[in-house]
């Protein structure tokens, strides 16, 4: 089969390698029809995370046909088309007994830190990814689910994490009626996540980046204020005056290790990797944020320390809330959000590229050309 394959950092390819098999009796195989490039997924071709091995296949957004099924599947069949959530989980350890399916306990034997995800790296399990034309998806009668047939195909493979990890960041930030929120990333994340806060009954949503295209493209998609930090001589000074003095009510970091804006994390946490990657936007959402306000994060650090104010948060009293996104438990709100017509989370793809070309499809992405917000690849097999 045709597959995306690392080869180090800013280096990935196309190549032909062996076509995934039934492990467990409860895997199917699935023949991928769309997959996305994910802002996390530029964090391991940026080098950022650990063990990243040459090989693999990246990709945790992905829908597809089930063509084969494990003898204990009992829920899917042959021919299903199903939406696959980009955390594994089991289903019954205590942690998904908890609906925490993103903090599964038995399907990343390589860390207790965080469960298995496709496509990322073996700190989160060494599963191969849906960037090819078929995937290995175990557990399946756990979180993978049937498409409903009024769900077009292009918001279902949103479901599977950039539709859902913006709207935890939203749910998490505890929003209020009247709420400011600020949200630090104007990526797909970033983007859904200040649509979803107005859901949640935000009085005001500002996003920050430095991209000019997506800060104009999420000033459309979700009705929100949007700021250049390039324009700021300092970005909490400004968030500070925009809200009397007194700062935001919420604030998101959807953002994570790859962040810009400051030279010294940039240094430490992007070229010397003396911590896990640039906290830039963290640091800016606890000292934007109001005493007593909540932070929410949903970018993606590594497993290592981080230089972050932590005196700042003790001292202002905020509640910290974190985590990878337990997509399952979102599934049922987030289609009803879309049959209401409150989101149509597919008018964020810009791009659609084959798989063929992989390659240039990460160098658009990563290099922010062509105003680029969001791709789909298209395996040969889908056409």
């Amino acid at each position: 089969m045709l597959a995306m394959n690392y080869r180090g950092p800013y280096r990935v390819r196309a190549e032909r390698k062996a076509p995934p098999q039934i492990k467990h009796p409860g895997d199917v195989i699935l023949r991928v029809t769309r997959s996305c490039i994910c802002g996390s997924d530029l964090h391991l071709y940026h080098g950022l995370v650990p063990d990243t091995r040459v090989g693999m296949t990246f990709g945790h957004e992905f829908i597809g046909e089930i063509v084969e099924v494990g003898s204990s599947v009992k829920k899917l069949k042959v021919g299903d088309n199903i939406l696959v959530p980009f955390n594994i989980a089991c289903g019954m350890c205590s942690f998904c007994k908890q609906d925490l399916y993103s903090n599964c306990h038995e399907s990343n034997p390589e860390a207790t830190a965080s469960g298995g995800f496709f496509g990322y790296a073996h700190v989160a399990g060494g599963y191969d990814g849906g960037q090819a034309e078929y995937v290995r998806v175990p557990y399946a009668d756990v979180s993978p689910t049937i498409i409903p047939p009024d769900i077009h195909p292009e918001d279902a493979v949103l479901l599977t994490d950039a539709y859902p990890t913006g709207y935890f960041a939203a749910e998490m930030g505890g929003i209020k009626p009247g709420d400011t929120v600020v949200v630090f990333g104007a990526g797909p994340v970033g983007m859904i996540a200040a649509k979803c806060a107005w859901l949640f009954g935000a009085g005001r949503v500002i996003v920050i980046d430095h991209v000019e295209y997506r800060l104009e493209f999420v000033k459309d998609f979700a009705q929100c204020e949007a700021y250049n930090f390039r324009s700021m001589r300092d970005p909490v000074q400004f968030l500070k005056q925009q809200t009397g003095w007194y700062g935001a009510d919420v604030c998101i970091d959807a953002v994570g290790c790859d962040a810009s804006g400051s030279a010294l994390q940039t240094i430490t946490g992007k070229k010397l990797m003396l911590q896990a990657g640039a906290a830039t936007a963290l640091h800016w959402a606890i000292n934007s944020v109001k005493k007593g306000g909540i932070v929410s994060i949903v970018g993606v650090y590594g497993p290592t320390d981080n230089l972050v104010p932590i005196g700042n948060v003790v001292n202002k009293g905020i509640t910290i809330r974190a985590n990878q996104t337990p997509v399952k438990r979102l599934l049922p709100r987030l289609i009803q959000h879309i049959r209401d017509g409150n989101i149509e989370p597919k008018k964020i793809i810009t791009h659609r590229v084959p798989l063929e070309e992989v390659s240039d499809a990460y160098h658009i992405f990563s290099a922010k050309l062509d105003n680029c917000i969001k791709t789909i690849l298209i395996p040969p097999s889908a056409n």
